[in-house]
């Protein structure tokens, strides 16, 4: 009997090992060139026939091939890209990837804590690198991004990781990069189910929960300026907020929150301020360039905000803002936004279509993305010097029917575009058609 349990216990183990993520790739070791591809620099520049060149997993050269002359015998692998694309990676902002594996599932739940001011909460140690969802990212072109509290007041503190990694503490890019509030709305709905009047009105409480915020934020600043003689980690964790070391990301819909929101947080002493939803920025859009505020947009695959909307209007907003000046990337947030991350790409896709130039779309994912979340010395485009994060693409990456990725690196690392969806795609294409 016990040998027959332990049988059991053996293949559940290694059933076990065999679907779990893939293992993350080793460290470069060879100068690597891509020849003759098309290259997307990621700033709004395209190289028609390019030489990208890493090693030691930085970017060592981006160039046109046509005005170029180098021996490629001086590099170990040659990758000959010719009728390709080569692009920086993606990068998605504002994220829950690898803090929730099954929604159904609580104790694969850890995006949000318990209480309503929680600006000590750090989204990085609860972060999943094994998560077998954001495996699913990287062969979209998907290779790093920003993992993000949920929940309160204040959700807590985010962190930027790249998706190849054995733990949390090799992920990390930068950590605890800014810490994450949810604006009150200004007016609020009745609970249709309990009887209420259904139509907004103007929310009651709306100037009292501001006026808490300042209290809590004044409390925190003095308290960073004074040596207390008891420790507050909420207070703590705030510092980096009035030393200009994080940001401060609100998530504000409407163009009195919006406004409400920045100006509440110039007051508290904050500089480095992030809008993320933002459906009607464009109408106070001065406002946020004189004040030189990014926003990063909720995906643009999504219905109106309000009734009499444009149904569209998703999905012209961040060209509407990009088009005036206003520093633009979008998030997957939403409902499955998870699952839903890896079609960051085209929902810049999306954004070409209705109204961005196509480079100016994927600078929306590269380096915009970049900028705002503060590793754009790194990450965002393919220039000498930054990290060698970056795929080659069969075709369009913004375009779903070609956004074929053949080769991936994270810090000049290649690693596996395989997932748990390409297996059972191997395994039933082979059952269907009696091959790969």
């Amino acid at each position: 009997m016990k040998k027959h349990i332990y049988t059991l216990l053996l293949l559940l183990a290694v059933i076990s090992i065999t679907k779990a993520q893939q293992t993350p790739a080793e460290k470069q070791s060879q100068r690597i060139l891509i020849m003759n591809a098309t290259a997307h620099i990621g700033n709004g520049k395209v190289i028609e026939n390019s030489y990208v060149a890493f090693e030691n997993g930085k970017i060592t050269l981006v160039t046109d091939a046509t005005k170029t002359k180098i021996d490629p015998t001086q590099y170990d692998e040659k990758i000959d890209a010719t009728g390709k694309h080569v692009y920086p990676g993606f990068i998605v902002c504002n994220s829950t990837l690898g803090l929730v594996e099954i929604d159904a599932v609580k104790a694969s739940d850890d995006e949000s804590e318990l209480g309503d001011l929680n600006p000590n909460i750090r989204s990085l140690i609860a972060y999943n690198t094994e998560s077998k969802v954001i495996e699913t990212m990287r062969p979209n072109g998907i290779l790093a991004g920003q993992i993000t509290p949920r929940g309160g007041r204040i959700s807590g503190t985010s962190s930027i990781v790249q998706f190849d990694a054995w733990n949390w503490e090799d992920a990390a890019l930068k950590k605890d990069d800014g810490i994450h509030m949810n604006w009150p709305n200004s007016l609020t709905r009745g609970k249709w189910w309990l009887g209420e009047d259904p139509t907004l009105k103007p929310n009651k409480k709306y100037a009292k929960i501001i006026a808490d915020l300042k209290i809590y934020f004044e409390k925190a600043k003095v308290y960073n300026l004074e040596k207390a003689a008891t420790r507050n980690l909420p207070f703590e964790a705030m510092q980096g907020l009035f030393t200009e070391k994080q940001t401060l990301y609100i998530n504000a819909n409407g163009a009195r929150e919006i406004m409400d929101a920045v100006n509440f947080a110039k007051d508290a002493g904050i500089h480095k301020i992030v809008i993320i939803g933002g459906n009607e920025a464009t109408k106070i859009s001065d406002f946020l360039i004189e004040n030189n505020i990014p926003v990063i947009v909720t995906r643009p695959h999504s219905l109106p905000s309000a009734e009499d909307d444009n149904v569209k209007e998703p999905y012209k907003l961040a060209a509407e803002l990009a088009n005036k000046g206003v520093v633009v990337s979008i998030d997957p947030n939403g409902d499955m936004e998870r699952m839903n991350s890896r079609n960051l790409p085209f929902y810049a896709g999306t954004c070409a279509a209705y109204g961005l130039d196509k480079e100016d779309a994927l600078s929306l994912i590269t380096l915009n993305a970049a900028k705002i979340l503060g590793v754009e010395d790194t990450m965002g485009t393919l220039e000498s010097g930054k990290d060698a994060t970056l795929f080659i693409s069969e075709g369009d990456a913004l375009d779903m029917r070609t956004n074929i990725l053949s080769k991936a690196f994270i810090q000049g690392r290649a690693i596996s575009l395989e997932t748990h969806q390409t297996e059972l795609y191997h395994r039933y294409n082979q059952k269907i058609n009696g091959s790969n």
